[in-house]
């Protein structure tokens, strides 16, 4: 069973119908995200790729890990 409900003054009112006992625990998840919260995806583009890292990184991995030979 599942209620939708809105914030309002901090508080998340749930309609009516919801006859839910004092003290049960329940689980919030927002329907859509706040506004300014970036992305999950935006979120980890910006710790994908460290701005030191070289160009080409990831093509020559070895060669700044373990010092193999430089690909072209």
């Amino acid at each position: 069973m599942s209620y939708t409900g809105k914030v309002q003054n901090g508080v998340v009112v749930l309609p009516p119908e919801a006859q839910l006992p004092e003290g049960t625990e329940v689980e919030v998840f927002p329907c859509t995200a706040p506004r300014g919260m970036n992305s999950f995806v935006e979120g980890m583009l910006k710790l994908a790729k460290p701005r030191d890292w070289p160009p080409d990184f990831a093509l020559n991995h070895g060669h700044y890990m373990k010092g193999h030979p430089k690909k072209s």
